[in-house]
């Protein structure tokens, strides 16, 4: 049976997604951070191997239950993304000299009148309104709507302006003003390929004008299908524009005997389909005139500028995370010793059964090392053994002021599991033993339960500050390696399509 998922459910589900950042019982979202051990080819305590691509060409993650446990495995640290660190986007198209731009249209993609095969299709070969140009971004940062392109001609000057009228521009194009990108707006929701875009402003505003401005139902562009033949030449006025709205009239000119222009001299309004025949033309004058065809160009509910995510597609949502070296204003979650390739979005993890609400959490494992006998140097990647238990696992970071020593134990071997295939915990005042160069040791201080440098200590260990396999794995990306440093700050934007 034919049918369709339409564009308003995308905006309702981008909405549902948006809302449930702050709403009052809302969701708990994180962006993590994790793979600080390089892809490759990695064997498993069964002997048989994983394939994870390598460092330069990581694989696709599979969207896969094993994929979802798998991914706490190598997790850091996660921080929580806050309702002011999302915005809906849409695709950013920029304005350039010498392009033909798309016409806004209401019907891409609907047969054409008259047809059973062929549907109307931008002149880019887009056949759905949101696959084609347009609109553009211009370097004011203003975003326009393309209502008239000049009969596909290329448009070569820039619109410019915030007038709440149709603007056109020298080339014959007609523009219509919609928003402008705010400071805050290119600061964090603008990327080479998406930019932020609102459905509303506050009093006063430039949008906010151009919101009061619409008309519902007005009409602002007539298009040529089919220019006819054998009409009296002239310009004929005051031809009504047939539909369900009212008020709305037009001027078509004949020339050659053929319709060459058709221009809108009153808008009107409610207009959701309108109609301009040949035999109105003919009745205004254009004796003789045969085989013309106009299309009544309807705009978007509310009219151009009332609501411009929905009239722009705005069924992207971009979230925008930044992280500050360690994160030292929220406890030093984050090391920034060892590099990370994957990346991750948490929603709703625990601790203890209980939701997590911090601004950030670490996910590595810690230990307490005793500073006599004075413990060796472990190094980032360094596989760690404690033999009398059979533990292994990974140093991510080597504290040597505070003697912690924070590592992660995956299901690989010389990465968490033992010779016999266990993956166990390291616990007791049993000796650990790096096998890196050196092969530095170290014995666990367990007399140590509290807190050192913001990490909570029992018997002098220390779990994840998060649960590992709780709350729902959204979103996870494999890449090319990334270096932190205490220095650096880490801007990251997803862009998540409904």
């Amino acid at each position: 049976m034919p049918a369709i998922i339409t564009n308003k459910f995308r905006i309702n589900n981008a909405d549902q997604f948006s809302e449930s950042f702050s709403e009052t019982a809302n969701n708990k979202y994180y962006l993590g951070i994790g793979r600080p051990q390089p892809f490759g080819t990695l064997t498993r305590p069964d002997s048989r191997t994983d394939f994870e691509g390598t460092d330069t060409n990581p694989i696709t993650p599979g969207d896969t239950v094993a994929r979802e446990f798998y991914t706490f495995d190598d997790l850091l640290a996660a921080k929580r993304v806050q309702s002011s660190d999302i915005s809906f986007v849409i695709p950013r198209r920029n304005w350039v000299s010498g392009t033909v731009y798309d016409i806004y249209r209401h019907d891409y993609g609907e047969f054409i009148p008259g047809s059973t095969t062929t549907r109307q299709t931008a002149n880019s070969g887009a056949t759905t309104l949101f696959d084609s140009t347009f609109y553009v971004l211009t370097t004011a940062r203003n975003v326009y709507k393309c209502l008239d392109n000049n009969g596909g001609a290329t448009s070569t000057d820039e619109p410019t302006g915030v007038s709440t009228s149709v603007t056109t521009t020298a080339d014959g194009y007609r523009w219509k003003f919609m928003y402008t990108l705010s400071a805050a707006q290119q600061a964090s929701f603008l990327s080479v390929d998406f930019m932020a875009v609102s459905p509303n402003s506050s009093p006063g505003s430039d949008q906010s004008n151009v919101i009061s401005a619409a008309v519902d139902g007005s009409i602002d562009v007539i298009k040529i299908k089919s220019a006819g033949s054998g009409g009296t030449n002239g310009t004929f006025n005051s031809i009504p524009i047939r539909g369900d709205g009212t008020g709305g009239f037009c001027s078509v000119t004949v020339s050659g005997g053929a319709v060459t222009a058709v221009s809108v001299t009153s808008a009107g309004s409610g207009y959701t389909f309108g109609t301009v025949s040949n035999t109105q033309i003919v009745g205004a004058g254009a004796t003789s005139l045969a085989g013309a065809e106009l299309d009544v160009i309807i705009p978007p509910k509310g009219g151009h500028g009332a609501n411009a995510r929905e009239e722009l597609g705005g069924f992207f949502v971009m979230m925008n995370t930044s992280l500050e070296g360690t994160e030292s204003a929220n406890s030093g979650d984050f090391s920034a010793v060892n590099d990370f390739r994957k990346i991750v979005l948490l929603r709703d993890p625990t601790k203890s059964a209980a939701a997590v609400t911090s601004n950030t959490a670490r996910l590595t494992k810690a230990i307490r090392i005793a500073g006599s006998p004075t413990p060796g140097t472990f190094s980032p990647d360094e596989e760690i053994n404690q033999a009398t238990t059979g533990a292994v696992g990974k140093v991510v970071e080597w504290d040597s002021t505070n003697r912690i020593l924070y590592y992660i134990q995956t299901r690989h071997n010389d990465a968490g599991v033992d010779a016999d295939g266990n993956l166990t915990a390291f616990s007791g005042a049993n000796v650990i033993t790096g096998q890196g160069g050196g092969a530095p040791t170290g014995t666990p201080e367990v007399a140590t339960s509290g807190t050192i440098n913001n990490v909570s200590f029992t018997s002098g260990y220390s779990e994840s500050e998060i649960d590992h396999d709780t709350g729902d794995v959204l979103y996870i990306e494999n890449r090319t390696p990334i270096q932190r440093a205490t220095d650096q700050t880490e801007n990251i934007k997803l862009v998540i399509e409904f």
